[in-house]
C-alpha cells in the first residue's frame, strides 16, 4: 500500500516536471516568436494613437480598451484557429503568406518614406462634430486585423513545437502578450500629456512642475520618433520576411550574400560584432524593403482607379 502510494507521488512529480518544462519551452519559443514581430508591433504601437484624437478626455482609455478586445479577438477567435489549420492541412501555404504580408510591410513602409520626402500640404480642417466612437473603433480593429495577421503568421512559423496544442499555446501566449505591450504602451501615451498637464498645473514643488512642462513638450518628439522607428522597422522586417522566404525557396544566393558580408563587417570590429553583424543584416534587409515596396507601390498604381491618389 505504502510502496503504491510513493510510486503515485513519483508519478505526479514526473507529470510535474514535464508540464513545467512544456511551459519553459512555451515561453521560451513566445520569447523568440515576439522577438520576430518587435517591428510590427512598434509600428501597432506608433499607429493607434491617431484613433483617439479628438475624443473626449474621459473616453480617451474605453476608446483604447474597446479596440485592445477587439484585436485580442482578432488574434485568439480568427487568426489562431486560422492559421493552425493552415499549418495542418496546407503548410506550403505558410512561406508564400509570409512573403505577401511582407511586401505588404515594404509598400507601408515605402509609403512613410514617400510622405516624409513629399509631405502633403496641410488641408484645412472643419468641425465635423463629436467624434463617432463606434466607426473609430471598428477602423482600429480592421487595420489591427492586418498587422495582427502578420505577427501571428511570423509566430507560426517560428515555432517548433511539434504538436498542434503546442502550437496554440506559443501564439496564444504571443497574442496576449503583444496586445497587452502595445495597447498598455498606447495607453501610456495617449495620457501623458494629461498627466504632464496635471503636474504643471497643480505641482507644489517648481522640479514637479518642470516635469510636467517637459513631458508636455516631449510627447511631439516621441511620437514622430516612435512613427519614424516604425516606419524602418516595417523596412527592415519585411525586407527580412522575403530574404528567409527566399532561402525556402532555393533562392538563397543574396541571403547568404548579405549574411556573410555582415559576418565579415562585424568580425573586424572586434567586441561590437554582435550587434555591427545584426545591424547590417538589417540595413540591408531595410534597402531590400524599400525596393520591394516602391515596386508594389509602381504595381498598385496601375490598378488603382482613375483620379485616385
Amino acid at each position: 500500500m505504502a510502496s503504491g502510494f510513493f510510486a503515485l507521488l513519483d508519478d505526479i512529480v514526473t507529470l510535474t516536471k514535464l508540464a513545467a518544462s512544456s511551459l519553459d519551452d512555451v515561453a521560451a519559443q513566445a520569447l523568440t516568436a515576439g522577438k520576430k514581430t518587435a517591428g510590427i508591433v512598434i509600428d501597432d504601437a506608433a499607429v493607434t494613437p491617431r484613433y483617439v484624437v479628438g475624443s473626449a478626455a474621459q473616453r480617451e482609455l474605453p476608446i483604447i480598451a474597446k479596440i485592445a478586445w477587439g484585436s485580442l479577438k482578432n488574434k485568439t477567435l480568427y487568426l489562431l484557429p486560422g492559421a493552425l489549420a493552415l499549418s495542418a492541412f496546407a503548410p506550403w501555404g505558410i512561406t508564400p503568406l509570409l512573403m505577401a504580408g511582407g511586401a505588404f510591410l515594404c509598400f507601408e513602409g515605402y509609403e512613410k518614406v514617400h510622405h516624409l520626402r513629399h509631405p502633403q500640404p496641410a488641408k484645412a480642417t472643419v468641425a465635423t462634430g463629436p467624434v463617432d466612437e463606434g466607426k473609430t473603433v471598428a477602423n482600429a480593429i480592421r487595420t489591427d486585423f492586418i498587422l495582427s495577421a502578420e505577427i501571428m503568421a511570423l509566430t507560426l512559423a517560428s515555432v517548433t513545437a511539434p504538436s498542434l496544442l503546442g502550437k496554440a499555446a506559443v501564439m496564444g501566449v504571443v497574442g496576449l502578450l503583444v496586445t497587452g505591450a502595445v495597447y498598455g504602451v498606447v495607453a501610456l501615451i495617449v495620457k501623458a500629456d494629461d498627466a504632464g498637464l496635471y503636474l504643471a498645473r497643480v505641482g507644489r514643488l517648481a522640479v514637479t512642475r518642470s516635469l510636467g512642462v517637459g513631458i508636455v513638450r516631449a510627447m511631439p518628439v516621441l511620437l514622430k520618433t516612435l512613427s519614424f522607428v516604425g516606419m524602418l522597422a516595417m523596412l527592415w522586417v519585411g525586407g527580412g520576411i522575403i530574404l528567409h522566404g527566399m532561402e525556402e525557396y532555393g533562392l538563397g544566393a543574396i541571403p547568404h550574400a548579405i549574411h556573410g558580408f555582415a559576418s565579415r563587417v562585424g568580425a573586424a570590429v572586434g567586441p561590437a560584432s554582435g550587434a555591427v553583424t545584426w545591424l547590417v543584416d538589417a540595413s540591408a534587409a531595410g534597402v531590400l524593403g524599400l525596393a520591394i515596396g516602391w515596386v508594389v507601390a509602381r504595381v498598385a498604381a496601375l490598378f488603382a482607379p482613375a483620379g485616385a491618389h
